[in-house]
């Protein structure tokens, strides 16, 4: 009498990442108000441009927002609030729930990129590494668009960059570092997790 053979053990499939409905609408909302900002934004910088005056390289007509200058304030401005708003309330959350202990860098996180041998645990402390990093670049922009929003206002952070051009030049600079985060972001969270985490932050 012959044993029939042991049934093929069957791989465990990895967990299907969960993010929270709260994590989905930020990105969504973050998404949106930045192509709003940027596109709009071009539109302002080519009224004159930060580099070279207003005799300066200007971007092409299907990259912008507004349709002239004051269009192109106008839902820079809006959208400026609802990017703010956003970050303000999505750090009030993971403060509350405590979720910034899983997001931003720690002590273990610096150690494992110096001693650590684990390219996964590597990955997720370069994560959040960048994460935290953004923070400050985030702020930078917020705090300089409000200089150039409310100059009589908020005169003393036009002060704080030492001139007016020199803070025009600081907010330009923020947008492509913003855009190079969300690519390098993006990057490492397929790393991590593949198109099963990209998807379920925003899906």
């Amino acid at each position: 009498m012959t044993s029939s053979p042991a049934p093929a053990k069957r791989s465990k499939a990895p967990p299907i990442p969960h993010q929270t409905i709260l994590a989905k609408v930020f990105h969504w909302v973050n998404i949106i108000s930045l192509l709003l900002m940027i596109t709009s934004g071009l539109q302002i910088y080519n009224a004159n441009p930060v580099f070279g005056g207003r005799g300066g390289w200007q971007f092409p007509t299907p990259f912008l927002l507004g349709g002239w200058l004051a269009g192109g304030r106008h839902w820079h401005f809006a959208a400026m609030w609802f990017f703010a708003l956003n970050l303000l309330w999505y750090g009030l959350y993971i403060l509350i729930s405590r979720r910034w202990q899983r997001r931003f860098a720690s002590a273990s996180d610096l150690k494992a990129l110096q001693t650590g041998r684990n390219p996964k645990r590597k990955a997720y402390a370069w994560h959040r590494l960048l994460y935290t990093a953004v923070i400050p670049i985030l702020l930078l922009a917020v705090l300089t668009g409000l200089g150039m929003y409310k100059p009589a206002q908020f005169h003393w952070i036009v002060d704080l960059f030492g001139s007016w051009q020199a803070l025009r030049v600081v907010h330009f600079i923020s947008v492509p570092t913003v855009l190079l985060f969300s690519l390098v972001h993006s990057l490492m969270a397929l790393r991590v997790g593949g198109l099963r985490l990209i998807n379920s932050i925003f899906w």
